[in-house]
Formats: structure tokens, sequence, C-alpha cells
């Protein structure tokens, strides 16, 4: 990017970051993520630091907060509140601990780190031990009087337990703390909007925020608070920051009992890492830490610059939402022949790992989104799935941006496409086409169906192009000598896949129904027939009114599954299969027993004990049943690693959540 492209870009992120800004702290509204906003705000940064003869004073990164509320009274801070460096990774934090060993020239002797629970941010001041003033922050040097309603805050003392302080203390004494609301209160609170038909709170900390700075102090009370101190800003002796809350929690306010003392910033990071798989179990939402420099006097060395603290820094947990540009739309064909857009991104960094895909599902998906080639979007990622784009920020657009239309033609075997009746995708109108073709053999290939180690995608398409396999039942024709003039191969990679593929050949029912890539049909679905008919044979012979009247079966899965076995190609492949030697295993009939009987269970996570399919398969082996998606019906949602969109769906809906230890447990 040149310099008259920079100053364009910078100009449009400020003016959007100062919207979203004022929009949150002036009318307590929120129109993206706070992680999105934070990715708006690092690309200001870093470009920032790539032209700093851009720096302005106005900008975004040099100021705090957004202007106060005129209906409250406005109060000067003794002290400003300022904001925290951000740091994403290991090598942001040695970076900062560098930086500050050469101001104060001698080593940081240890650090002190607190989780950074999402709430409003209050000064709280006392005089002879009597609380007598609350304020917001507002703009870091001027915050609005809220005294009333923190008052409402049962964990906010009204009088201080001095005689517990020894030595001779100051007459006034200030600090800061978190106003927070539970994960709990948040979805009650919620529930009574959605009764009422008002509008919802996007999240615990908007509501915290809007709670406070409410007139009338009786809905502050309704709303039952909370308020963690993290800051001591009058000297009563301490030398540590960890001096300073141990006095803080003597004077009766409530601290984090997470917060801990490290040795090292390694140390500081491991805490950081550790609280990033275990965050989604806290009651609080919180997005990352404040790692401290926990010596009071190294503390004042470091002072701050401009608008920041330098002692202190907040680690940020791996974004679930961040900003990128779309550079390209391209379009995949499926094993289905279904034609899906997706997004080309300028790679980034979410939830833990660089992307640069991102689906846009179908053509009305790019419609309602009015997503086009240059915008920068929001993406989101949960788990291992591929991110999906949650919202366009139409205002950085530049004109430049183009719109993109389905084909008329498939990208792989220039047939016409189309759009079936009633459905949002369109599709390959050639049943052969090489695309189709090559996705039913990769889905045919894995981990759910045969699972065949070693015959990967490139692989595959390494053995169409060169003439070796056209389907699914030619795999298990390859030889060794077939494989070992390939790139790639040798004797014993060549020795290696074809053990693999004779090893496959004995099958269970519901992996076989699953490896026919039938339209409609996952796992779940696979797994139903196979214990429904018990035996291919009758599968392959029932009539549609026998399969619709399966439980979880629906006229279009059943009509598709019927169809499927209809179609003359479809039989000749499975007679082949068949004919060469590939065996499959029936169900054991067995009485589902134990409290697991009918109970449904959603999986989301990684478990460190047992594979996906291997949690599904106890579930299953004791009565239980396995979903997909989270629903009323939904029993218990196991959450392990990383949790993604359904933890929060579950919570919603009031689901048994539990963790590995307590599913390995139900599963004794």
């Amino acid at each position: 990017m040149n310099y008259q492209e920079a100053k364009k870009r910078i100009a449009k992120l400020r003016e959007e970051i100062n919207r979203h800004r004022y929009l949150y702290h002036v009318f307590d509204r929120q129109e993206i993520s706070d992680s999105a906003l934070d990715s708006l705000k690092k690309e200001l940064f870093d470009l920032e630091q790539k032209f700093p003869s851009l720096i302005t004073a106005d900008s975004p990164t040099q100021r705090v907060g957004g202007k106060p509320l005129a209906k409250f009274k406005k109060v000067t801070h003794s002290q400003p509140v300022l904001s925290l460096f951000d740091a994403f990774s290991l090598d942001d934090l040695i970076d900062w601990q560098e930086r500050n060993e050469k101001i104060i020239k001698e080593k940081i002797k240890s650090y002190y780190t607190e989780l950074k629970f999402d709430g409003l941010t209050v000064v709280l001041t006392y005089e002879n031990g009597i609380f007598i003033k609350g304020a917001t922050r507002g703009d870091g040097s001027i915050g609005e009087e809220v005294t009333n309603n923190l008052k409402t805050i049962d964990s906010i003392p009204l009088k201080l337990k001095l005689s517990e302080i020894k030595g001779k203390l100051p007459s006034v004494i200030e600090l800061r703390g978190e106003v927070v609301i539970t994960k709990d209160n948040f979805d009650k609170i919620n529930k009574i909007q959605e009764k009422k038909k008002a509008s919802l709170f996007a999240n615990p900390r908007n509501l915290a925020a809007g709670s406070i700075r409410q007139l009338d102090p009786r809905v502050a009370a309704s709303r039952n608070l909370d308020c963690y101190v993290f800051e001591l800003l009058t000297d009563l002796g301490q030398a540590t920051h960890q001096e300073a809350h141990e006095l803080m929690k003597k004077l009766g306010f409530k601290t984090s009992p997470y917060n801990q003392s490290q040795k090292n910033i390694t140390e500081a990071y491991q805490y950081c890492q550790n609280w990033q798989d275990k965050r989604r179990s806290l009651e609080y939402q919180t997005d990352g830490a404040v790692i401290v420099v926990n010596d009071i006097k190294q503390e004042k060395k470091l002072g701050s610059i401009g608008k920041s603290e330098r002692w202190m820094i907040a680690y940020k947990f791996p974004a679930e939402q961040v900003t990128t540009k779309v550079l390209d739309i391209k379009v995949q064909v499926g094993r289905t022949g279904a034609l899906t857009p997706v997004a080309v991104l300028e790679p980034v960094l979410v939830a833990g790992s660089t992307v640069s895909r991102a689906t846009l599902h179908n053509e009305d998906e790019i419609k309602r989104l009015d997503v086009r080639i240059g915008d920068t979007i929001i993406i989101q990622k949960a788990g291992d799935i591929i991110p999906d784009v949650v919202k366009v920020l139409k205002n950085l657009r530049t004109g430049r941006e183009k719109k993109f239309v389905m084909p008329v033609k498939c990208p792989i075997c220039q047939s016409p496409t189309e759009r079936k009746k009633g459905e949002a995708a369109y599709y390959c109108s050639n049943s052969q086409c090489f695309a189709v073709e090559r996705e039913k053999i990769i889905h045919f290939v894995s981990k759910g169906a045969f699972n065949i180690d070693g015959l990967g995608a490139k692989i595959i398409e390494q053995l169409i192009n060169e003439g070796l396999i056209y389907n699914v039942a030619d795999i298990f024709k390859l030889k060794k000598g077939d494989l070992e003039p390939l790139e790639r191969f040798a004797e014993k990679s060549a020795d290696n896949l074809i053990r693999a593929i004779n090893n496959s050949k004995e099958i269970k029912l519901a992996k076989f129904i699953y490896s026919l890539g039938i339209r409609h049909v996952g796992e779940e679905t696979a797994f139903a027939l196979a214990n429904y008919f018990g035996d291919f044979e009758k599968l392959k012979k029932a009539q549609l009114d026998e399969l619709n009247n399966i439980y979880d079966i629906g006229e279009v899965v059943a009509e598709s599954i019927w169809k499927f076995f209809q179609t003359k190609s479809n039989q000749k492949i499975i007679d082949e299969l068949q004919s060469l030697d590939v065996r499959i295993v029936n169900p054991k009939k067995s009485v589902a027993i134990g409290h697991l009987k009918n109970k449904k269970f959603v999986l989301t996570g990684e478990l460190d004990s047992l594979t996906r399919s291997r949690a599904k398969e106890r579930i299953r082996n004791l009565g239980g049943q396995v979903s997909e998606s989270v629903s009323s019906k939904t029993d218990y949602l196991v959450a392990g690693k990383e949790p993604g969109s359904k933890y929060d769906k579950a919570q919603k809906l009031g689901i048994k959540i539990i963790d590995e230890k307590e599913f390995l447990n139900l599963l004794k």
C-alpha cells in the first residue's frame, strides 16, 4: 500500500471507529462485536506505525473514550483513567517487556496477572471510610457521577473496614473497579425483554453499562449487578500490585479469585493460555487478561505515554470475530454438484488460527449481506468450522468494489448451472462432472466413512488425473505397480496405501451408508438408518412410505434416500463395491439400557481422552442419541476445549452443559 492509499484508508478507518465508539460510549449501542472493533483499531494502529507522518492528535489510537452523557453530573477524575496497549502473542509481550526494561534500565522483578472482566469501569471515592462518590470512566478525564446506582451493588461497601489496615490512613481513598453481570442473569433479563417484545441487549457489558446509566436507581438494583475492584489509586503503603489487591480485600471489596503473581513474562503468558481454554466456564464474560508490572516503584518509573499506561498491558484472547478484506469470490463444486461461493480473504488470525477463506453459502446470502469483492467484512469462526461472513462494513467502501454474480456455467466442466425450485443453491447439471466425482471420492475415504489413511485430496486428484480412478469402486482395483511410478510415491508409500485400502474393506453399516454421499444424509442419519434396518439389503429395498416413518427423517431426506437407490448408476457402483470384497458389518442388536437411553447429546470443542467419532459411538452404545445441532430437545451439551457457538446457544436455551470429566463419568 502506497502513501496515498494508506492516507485514504486511515481516514475511512478513523471515521468508522469513531462512529462505533460514539454509539457505544454515548448511547450504549453496539452494532459490531468488541473483537471486530479491536480488529479495526489494530489495522489503524499498524498503518499509523508504517506511516507515522499520518498520525494525528484526534486519531482513535491517541484517545481514551467517548463523550460523557449530559444527563448526569460531570465529575473530573483526580487521576486520568488511561487505556491499555493490546498484546495478541508471546512476541508482543516480550517486546513490551524489552521496551519497559530499556526505560527503567533494570529487569522487571515480577508480574501480576488478572482476568479482564467485560463490564463498565468505575471510579470509587471514599472519605473517612464512607462511600461518597462513584463515577464512570467517561472520556478518561471527565466521567458521569452514578453514586446512587453504584450503592445498589452489594459488593461495593458503603463503609470501609479501616481498622483492618495498620498505620495512619489518608482521609480520601480512591479505587477503580469493573461493574459486571453474570452470563446467567444476562440471559434471564434478555428472556424478559423478549417476552415484552423489547430490544435485546447485545452482551453482558452493554447490559451492565446500560444499568448503571439509568436515572432511576431501582433499575440498577433490579439487575443484580456485581463489582470487582482491580486498582488502588491511593498510597496505603503497598509495595506491589499484589499487596494492593490484598489491602482492597481487607477494606471490604470483592477482588477476583483468579488473580496470580508470576516470576516472569513466560509465566504470565502461560496464565493467559490456560484461561484461554477455561474462560467459557466462568460465570462472567472475559475477553482477555491484564498483565501488570507488580513492583509499584517500577510502575511509577514507567509512568504513561500518551493515553496509555506503560506498566500494564491487555492480552487479548484469540478473537472469534475480526475484520478483513474480500480479495475475490470463487465457486466450489461439492459432491452433490452444489455450487458454493467462497470469499478469498486477506489472511487474518481468528480464534487462534490464520484463515484466508470464508463461506458465503449461496446467492441469497450474498444478496442479504450485500458483500462485494473489495469489501471490508467481519468474519467469525467457531471451532474448526470454515469462517462465516457476519457483516459488511459499507462505510469503508471506496466505490471500486465489484458485485458478484453466480456463474451460469459450472466452473469445472462448463455445463449449465441450475437452481432447483425451493432451494437456495445452484447445481451443476452434469452428474459426471469431474469436481462432483472428486468430491464424492474425497467424502468416501473420509474419517466418518472408509477412513483410508494416506488417501488425501491431493493424492485423489493425482490418481484421477492419471486415469487410475474414475469412481469410488476404482479405489479397490488399485495395485502397487499403479502407484510406484507416480510422483510422491515410492515402494514403501505404495505398499502403505494398498495395505490401508485393503484394511478398510470391512466397514460398519452406518459408515458405509454415510460413505455413499446420499444427499441430506449425514453421520447421524446414516446411524439412524443402520440402526432401523440392521441390514443394507433391507435399506436398498425400502419404500418411500417406510423411510418417511423413521424417527427424525423428514419427507425431503426420505425422498433423497429413495431416489438414490432407484438410480441405476448408484446401483452399479454398490454392486461393484460388493464384488470387490467390500464387507458390510451389520450392527449388533442391543437393548438400550441405563440413564443414557434416549438422551440427546451435542458435542462441541476438542476432547482430550476421546476422538469425536469414538465419543459418539460410546453414547450410542449406551442408548443415547447424538445430534449436530442444539435445540430445546437436547439433554446434554458436552463442551471440550475451545467450544464453538453451540456452547452459547446451549446457555441461552438452558441446556445442561457438562465438561469432559462429567461426560466420562456419565459413560461409566
